[in-house]
């Protein structure tokens, strides 16, 4: 996915890589360019310092040694731990961040950089254990309990918190309109350029695409199948979860795109409609947001005013 302004000339860009994705800022003033993004690159650091499943030192892996106890933790994480939790409540168990030990059995268990285009070993283990979800980690403001033997898991809400965090940021800090992007989930804040924020739409080269225009404040997230993937003994595996299961979701849907008010409504829709396979058609067409989903065969299906392919 890219994001495209109408007015080149008027803007700024900035790419980079960050937490084994690539990063997009966006500023309608130039002139602040170089210090939005030091700020962004610090606030994301101070994410991953807090979140990451990958680094021993953050605080989500030092939590272990805190299971079945309270622990009080920083504001940081809290406030993406609530933010993953809410998100479960909201889609019903669909999109949970108890999913950590499930995605280390199936190989997920270091940053993608170091799993990417490789086999990891051993087959997919399948363990019928009484099932944990969200409803048995207890968060109260700064205090935490996880029980013995969860493992949590915050990538699929983090990079849309993390999108919204930093847009609405920039644009307070700076007074400028902005547009942050992380892996393809996208946040809008303050003023759009003229004709709105031009984003182009495309599972890749050569694939059905379309342009939709994200008005000021937007956001746009998609989920997908075919982006993150590996191999586990031999078996093509992803990065999303089946909670209920524990292996990865059945592939009915390559992508979900969606779009709504903040990054992190729209990835939240975005990722249960991948969990839900076929069943996310009636959910999204409740939901009034625009949608754009593509099935294995390519085919395309566009709910709640999204435009149609050309």
């Amino acid at each position: 996915m890219t994001a495209r302004t109408l007015e080149p000339d008027r803007i700024a860009t900035a790419d980079w890589s960050v937490w084994s994705t690539t990063a997009r800022l966006v500023v309608t003033d130039p002139a602040h360019l170089t210090a939005a993004q030091e700020a962004v690159r610090e606030y994301l650091d101070a994410v991953d310092r807090a979140c990451s499943r990958f680094r021993d030192d953050s605080e989500l892996s030092r939590l272990t040694a805190h299971q079945g106890r309270p622990a009080v933790i920083g504001p940081v994480f809290a406030e993406y731990l609530h933010a993953a939790l809410t998100v479960a409540e909201e889609t019903a168990g669909d999109v949970d961040p108890t999913v950590g030990a499930a995605l280390a059995r199936l190989g997920y268990d270091r940053d993608y950089a170091l799993i990417a285009g490789t086999d990891t070993s051993g087959p997919i283990q399948v363990t019928f254990t009484p099932r944990t979800d969200w409803t048995t980690v207890l968060l109260r403001e700064r205090t935490v309990t996880v029980p013995r033997d969860v493992r949590l898991d915050l990538g699929a809400t983090a990079k849309a918190v993390a999108a919204d965090r930093c847009a609405h940021m920039i644009a307070e800090r700076f007074g400028c309109g902005t547009l942050v992007s992380l892996g393809g989930d996208i946040a809008t804040a303050g003023s759009a350029p003229r004709g709105g924020w031009q984003i182009e739409v495309r599972d890749g080269a050569g694939e059905p695409g379309c342009r939709i225009s994200l008005p000021a404040g937007a956001a746009l997230a998609t989920s997908s199948t075919v982006r993150r993937q590996w191999k586990r003994g031999g078996h093509l595996v992803h990065h999303i979860v089946d909670p209920r299961t524990g292996v990865v979701a059945e592939t009915v849907w390559r992508t979900v795109s969606v779009a709504a008010n903040t990054c992190l409504a729209a990835n939240a829709a975005a990722t249960a409609a991948v969990v839900r396979g076929r069943a996310a058609l009636g959910s999204l067409r409740r939901s009034g947001l625009p949608a754009r989903l593509v099935d294995r065969d390519g085919r395309v299906s566009a709910l709640g005013g999204w435009p149609e392919e050309r």
